[in-house]
């Protein structure tokens, strides 16, 4: 009897010991580190030599820089602001700065001929009165400002028309002056940076504008 209580207990206790070792929660495996705390990993060679071809390989698939330097020009003359802000809008996507600048020129305005100023004014009344009896017409005698007593034979869009006027004059017995009227007016340059290596065709931007010229500028 006593022996069989005793081998009852120890399946009893077998038992227990099985079901706690099966159902207990296991414990997190902890990944050992390679090298103690604070101590730098070693690295293989193999390693670095493949870290050293990866980093090449990205230099080498990088565009590189331009390093060359700007060069600078200018186009012009425009007669308008609206020319200019038209040409800006163009151009400014193309090239790395743009600004514009104003500048003076002088025109022509026409010819102009006459019979230099008399001494007096009954000198000029005279010549008048002279022109009169030969025929013509067309004169008119100055009578004030710094012209005055200079009797005018007309103004002329066209060298060709002031030159016929003269010899027409001057045919008569008298001795006409033939005389460029000018005028001072704006006009507008664009200057512009760009990159050497890709160059500005700016005659294809603005076909239109065909009398435009081009020079070199200092950068700005």
């Amino acid at each position: 009897m006593f022996l069989r209580v005793l081998f009852l207990l120890l399946l009893a206790m077998n038992v227990g010991v099985a079901s706690w070792l099966y159902f207990a929660p296991k414990t997190a495996e902890h990944e050992v580190p390679v090298t103690d705390y604070g101590i730098a990993r070693l690295e293989l060679l193999a390693e670095r030599e493949r870290l050293g071809d990866a980093a090449s390989a990205e230099l080498a698939e990088a565009p590189a820089a331009s390093d060359a330097p700007e060069q600078c020009r200018s186009i012009g003359p425009f007669a308008t602001q609206a020319d200019v802000r038209a040409a800006l809008n163009k151009l400014t996507p193309s090239v790395r700065r743009i600004q514009f600048r104003e500048a003076r020129t002088t025109q022509p305005r026409g010819y102009w001929v006459f019979v230099p100023a008399m001494a007096s004014r009954e000198q000029a009344l005279g010549v008048a009165r002279q022109l009169s009896a030969k025929g013509v017409r067309d004169y008119y005698v100055v009578t004030a400002g710094d012209q005055q007593n200079t009797i005018s034979l007309g103004l002329f869009r066209e060298q060709a028309n002031a030159e016929r006027r003269r010899a027409e004059i001057a045919g008569l017995g008298f001795s006409p002056q033939m005389l460029q009227r000018t005028e001072d007016l704006p006009v507008y340059w664009i200057d512009f940076a760009e990159d050497p290596q890709r160059p500005v065709v700016w005659r294809d931007q603005l076909p239109d504008l065909v009398d435009l010229k081009e020079q070199s500028v200092n950068c700005f």
